[in-house]
């Protein structure tokens, strides 16, 4: 019985040192492929390029939205188009500098200063156009703006401000406009 339970669990060990084996070689691997970054905590050279294609980034924005719009309709002196128009506005300006106005990343990054230069929509995906994650955040403003359209019962006055702040949002994430900067605005 002795000798038994010696067998099994020198058998374990075997298979435990090959599985080993097989990791160690598999980084190994990833090493010379150049995929892995020794001494800096994420695999990515700079982790804002796949943020917004990360697990749940889309559900969770949606509902960043929805809550926003609940938070506004509980307000007692906003209207259902006042509060639609506030949503809209509040939503594409936040898109506006998270995504258009402000350089840079968080992330201590490896390219050498690159992605300093660049606003968040030009590292989005590593620049590459009409990704999944870039046509999500052009239509999401647009759905939105056929949203508070509607709700407001297309009002002149909320429709030119949903118009304004739909175009705010939309003329920078056209693909002729990647790295322009419009009169010097946002050069440095």
């Amino acid at each position: 019985m002795e000798t038994n339970n010696f067998l099994k669990s020198r058998q374990l060990k075997i298979e435990d040192s090959r599985r080993g084996d097989v990791e160690r070689r598999d980084t190994i691997k990833a090493c010379y492929r150049g995929n892995m970054n020794v001494g800096v905590a994420h695999s990515e050279v700079n982790p804002n390029t796949r943020v917004m294609n990360s697990r749940g980034m889309w559900l969770t924005y949606a509902l960043g939205v929805g809550l926003l719009h609940i938070v506004l309709l509980s307000i007692p002196f906003f209207s259902v188009p006042v509060a639609w128009t506030l949503t809209n506005i509040i939503h594409n300006l936040g898109m506006y500098v998270f995504l258009h106005a402000v350089k840079g990343t968080p992330f201590e990054t490896p390219d050498q200063g690159k992605a300093r230069l660049l606003t968040h929509w030009e590292q989005l995906d590593y620049g590459v156009q009409f990704t999944s994650s870039r046509k999500f955040f052009t239509i999401s403003p647009i759905i939105l703006y056929f949203l508070a359209s509607f709700y407001t019962k297309y009002d002149p006055t909320h429709f030119i401000l949903n118009t304004a702040s739909l175009l705010s949002v939309l003329i920078p994430k056209m693909p002729q406009l990647h790295g322009v900067r419009i009169f010097g605005i946002n050069k440095y």
